[in-house]
């Protein structure tokens, strides 16, 4: 069963940078999509960005774009969620997750069929 370490998590002041990692236990999991999730508190969990395994495309929600940047390192097998100037409203649990059946990215949740335990991001002065 495919397992994930997140980290990278913790607190930083408005306007600062933060990046979070995905490491999978599976060593194919260049063959799947790897995406990041969040819930904030009181909210229901979001779609953030995904990276698509046969091209290594990329899809982000509207909010994040120009700020955040997901990648791969295909040597280690480990995905990254660049995090910069960031906002009080950023402030959540940031999952991530893998779709097993397909090649594309997803905002489907239940399309991903494992989940990591999550890093918690807090944003505040």
């Amino acid at each position: 069963q495919v397992q994930f370490v997140e980290s990278g998590g913790g607190l930083v002041q408005p306007g600062g940078s933060l990046r979070l990692s995905c490491a999978p236990s599976d060593f194919n999991a260049d063959h799947y999509p790897i995406g990041w999730f969040r819930q904030a508190p009181g909210k229901e969990r979001e779609g953030v960005a995904c990276i698509s395994s046969y091209d290594g495309s990329t899809i982000y929600t509207d909010s994040v774009k120009g700020r955040f940047t997901i990648s791969r390192d295909n040597a280690q097998k480990t995905v990254y969620l660049q995090m910069n100037s960031l906002r009080s409203e950023n402030t959540a649990v940031y999952y991530c997750a893998a779709v097993i059946l397909g090649i594309s990215c997803s905002w489907t949740q239940r399309r991903y069929d494992f989940w990591g335990q999550g890093t918690r991001v807090t944003v505040s002065s």
